[in-house]
């Protein structure tokens, strides 16, 4: 649902019909600001609408810093602010469990409803070509061992053993920086070597 012509060079959606909020302007509010509330999980934040004049006037007056520690603020300057952070293309879910991208939807409810599928999508059964079905679950032990979805016993156990020679200290050369990772991989093991899959 188009709200009306939105011109992305200067920023102004015309002919949505607001008026500007500031006291006493009787001009269209072509322009959005941000309002007191901030875009979260939860939902779009709240957006101000102005005219040109007050548009640039709060523009002028607004504090990017505002509430921030001096630490905060050199961290925000820093010429690397932001790197650290993975993009939604690039993360491991994509996004899906983060903050929707309210704008991509004229409704908040089809947001929800979207993430709601994608959930479901997620939690359902896979089959094999066995015919036994796989849990959301037992999916995610199978992609942190590395296996497909139609390993069988012999594989479990094959590629359980190449990871603990790989992960643990006394196999590694006394290596301990992947004591997460060989916890991870124990963890997978025991719940797919009691999965059905695997009897």
């Amino acid at each position: 649902m188009k709200y009306g012509r939105h011109d992305r060079f200067h920023g102004r959606i015309e002919g949505a019909g607001r008026v500007c909020h500031a006291p006493g302007c009787e001009d269209a509010g072509e322009f959005r600001a941000p309002g007191p509330r901030a875009s979260s999980f939860n939902g779009p934040g709240d957006y101000r609408w102005f005219c040109l004049d007050h548009v640039r006037q709060f523009n002028a007056g607004y504090d990017f810093f505002a509430g921030m520690s001096a630490d905060e603020i050199l961290e925000a300057q820093h010429p690397v602010a932001g790197w650290e952070r993975e993009t939604r293309a690039f993360s491991a879910a994509a996004g899906i469990d983060g903050v929707p991208r309210w704008n991509d939807y004229a409704d908040p409810l089809e947001a929800i409803q979207m993430r709601a599928r994608t959930r479901k999508a997620d939690m359902a059964p896979a089959g094999r070509q066995d015919g036994v079905f796989v849990t959301a679950e037992e999916r995610r032990a199978l992609d942190t061992l590395g296996l497909p979805l139609d390993a069988d016993r012999q594989d479990l156990r094959r590629r359980y053993s190449q990871l603990v020679r790989k992960y643990h200290p006394d196999r590694n050369g006394g290596d301990r920086s992947f004591e997460t990772r060989l916890q991870q991989v124990v963890e997978a093991y025991q719940l797919l070597r009691r999965a059905v899959a695997f009897a």
